[in-house]
């Protein structure tokens, strides 16, 4: 059958995975369609054990896209000389409209059902680590002078960078003198108050003392002074007086 009576065509044609020993390595899939109609996908594999497809299976709506990925699961050793031998197969076919992900069937994929069914083979590509570090390298290279020019251009840009980092610390360290300048002068006042109130704290002290002992001095006069001499001279002629008129 033509490619342009594919029911789904896949991008890219082939599963590439690099090759990398207890690492996991993974492949992207496309798949597109061109039709008016709906097209049912289903993914198979030879290794299912080494291989995780996710999602195995799928609706593409008419002219709409969708993607599967393949996740190759972590291997100590790579096969010899890279010989393998692990299939996939992308089975389609076509199914009516509002058919959903959960009615798919593996009887929707057989030839002779009366559907429209289509199997596509997929090839496993596998390649060491260090030779795409490589292709990567050649890509680089092209880019290099281009790379260099780049750099010269950001001297420039460096220098202005450069110069406006160190008037933007001048700032910082003036507004960071001034600041401790106000810090300082704080202190002071503060150190003050409390000297004040210190000050002015004891001489309450001392002022009450001194109340105290004015009110005892103030009590032991009245306890000592007694009743004045002329009063008591006074007191004795009336009561001489008295006695006398009394007792003639």
């Amino acid at each position: 059958m033509a490619t342009d009576h594919k029911l789904l065509h896949v991008h890219p044609p082939q599963l590439t995975f690099v090759f990398e020993p207890n690492k996991q390595s993974s492949c992207l899939l496309h798949l597109s369609n061109n039709a008016s109609h709906h097209v049912a996908f289903k993914v198979k594999t030879t290794s299912p054990k080494k291989y995780c497809v996710r999602p195995t299976l799928g609706i593409v709506n008419p002219h709409g896209t969708c993607h599967f990925t393949v996740t190759m699961q972590a291997q100590r050793t790579a096969p010899p000389d890279f010989n393998c031998k692990d299939k996939f197969l992308l089975q389609t076919a076509v199914v009516p409209s509002g058919t959903t992900q959960d009615q798919i069937s593996s009887h929707m994929f057989l030839k002779d059902n009366g559907s429209r069914v289509q199997e596509t083979k997929l090839r496993v590509e596998k390649r060491l680590e260090a030779a795409a570090e490589d292709m990567e390298d050649e890509a680089d290279k092209d880019n290099v002078p281009r790379c260099v020019e780049k750099v010269g251009d950001m001297n420039g840009v460096n220098d202005v960078v450069k110069l406006t980092l160190a008037k933007d610390s001048e700032g910082l360290n003036s507004r960071l003198s001034a600041v401790d300048a106000k810090l300082r002068e704080a202190e002071e006042t503060i150190m003050k108050l409390i000297a004040e109130k210190q000050k002015n704290t004891r001489e309450k002290e001392l002022l009450k003392q001194e109340l105290e002992m004015l009110k005892k001095k103030i009590k032991m006069r009245r306890a000592q002074g007694g009743f004045p001499f002329l009063f008591v001279c006074v007191v004795s002629l009336v009561s001489m007086a008295v006695g006398y008129y009394i007792h003639p």
